[in-house]
């Protein structure tokens, strides 16, 4: 049997080394709307679990690294973006690319830039072109949202769609006079955000909304198919029940869950959530609001609570609990400013309906 020297064997397990392909990171995706059209739609890339070359030692998972995957290298590659796919804003006409962070079809400002904002599993990012002009130096455009749309529907059936607009905070408000369009579908929102699509054909479809003076939203797919049978009729109406059906009362709370959270969970610092995700159960009343409720412990009777408005931990007693509402989606989901520090935290999500009941879960996680 023929012998290795040791210095074959390193140089062997070297070549090896390089061989084996990086571990994968978090699918996330990219959109880039740029001034007067979408440069890219929403697309989905897996970040490298290596080094970004582009942010410096220790980085990795960043927005650089996403729009490097997304757009296959076509931008400048530079800290402070200037130039994405040909187009370029300069701040010459108080014009720039500006960051939001997307989570569930939500988006909020980023106070960081592309190469100090570290992405996790599900996250977006937008780059739009926003215009700070003198003497404010105010943010003038804000990204539309399209809510409602199904992933399935029948040509011919009505669908009510919803559109909002973000605020720098995440702060979703309702729009009127957005256009709603795609697959041959068309409608102008209400005074309430509402509009009500009816598509003509069958077939896949991506139905976008916009408006003067806003971001348009990202392109939302829809299957269309081909009308089927009428539905058959309703059982009989049973009034024996509590459920808020056949005009009984609705005595039963809808039930909130964490998608990705479980009680015991222990994170590095660095892995620490920043995006915290869940759904509501169905009720016969409707959803009325989900609200949130983040306590953090830190040694003894050091606790603090998460404050919705400021977005910052503030000294509370560790007997007390603060929430506050955070929509009134089924599927809901909240992101941070950043990612959680170091402590003990106590989440709670809190689903109440239009009748007035409501349930609380909880979860128990550590950051080390």
């Amino acid at each position: 049997m023929k012998k290795i020297s040791p210095g074959a064997l390193v140089a062997l397990v070297a070549t090896m080394l390089l061989a084996a392909p990086a571990l994968a990171g978090p699918t996330v995706t990219v959109r880039v709307e740029g001034q007067t059209a979408t440069l890219l739609e929403r697309t989905a890339v897996t970040l490298p679990d290596t080094e970004s070359p582009f942010c410096g030692a220790g980085k990795r998972w960043t927005v650089a690294d996403a729009i490097e995957a997304a757009t296959a290298g076509n931008w400048d590659r530079q800290q402070l973006v200037s130039t994405i796919m040909g187009e370029s804003h300069t701040f010459s006409d108080s014009d720039y690319w500006a960051l939001w962070n997307g989570v569930s079809g939500s988006y909020s400002y980023s106070q960081t830039g592309v190469c100090d904002t570290v992405m996790s599993q599900g996250q977006e990012a937008l780059m739009l072109v926003d215009r700070t002009p003198p003497p404010d130096f105010a943010s003038t455009s804000f990204p539309l949202g399209l809510r409602g749309l199904p992933a399935a529907v029948q040509a011919g059936t009505p669908v009510t769609v919803s559109v909002v607009t973000f605020a720098l905070d995440g702060t979703a408000t309702p729009v009127a006079g957005a256009s709603v369009s795609g697959g041959g579908a068309s409608a102008v929102t209400a005074a309430d955000g509402s509009a009500v699509l009816i598509f003509g054909q069958a077939g896949a479809t991506v139905v976008k909304a916009t408006k003067p003076g806003s971001v348009a939203s990202a392109g939302e797919p829809v299957n269309v198919s081909a009308p089927g049978p009428p539905a058959p009729p309703a059982p009989p109406c049973d009034t024996s029940g509590t459920d808020g059906r056949c005009g009984t009362k609705d005595v039963e709370a809808p039930m909130a869950s964490f998608s990705h959270l479980k009680s015991g969970m222990r994170f590095a610092r660095k892995r620490a959530p920043r995006s915290i995700e869940g759904s509501v159960t169905p009720d016969p009343s409707g959803l009325q609001e989900v609200r949130l409720g983040i306590k953090r412990r830190l040694g003894v009777g050091r606790c603090s609570v998460f404050d919705g408005a400021t977005e910052r931990f503030r000294r509370r007693s560790c007997y007390g609990w603060d929430s506050f509402a955070i929509g009134d989606r089924a599927e809901w989901s909240y992101l941070l400013p950043r990612r959680l520090p170091r402590g003990r935290y106590k989440i709670r999500a809190i689903a109440i309906d239009k009748a007035g009941n409501d349930s609380i879960r909880r979860v128990v996680i550590r950051v080390l």
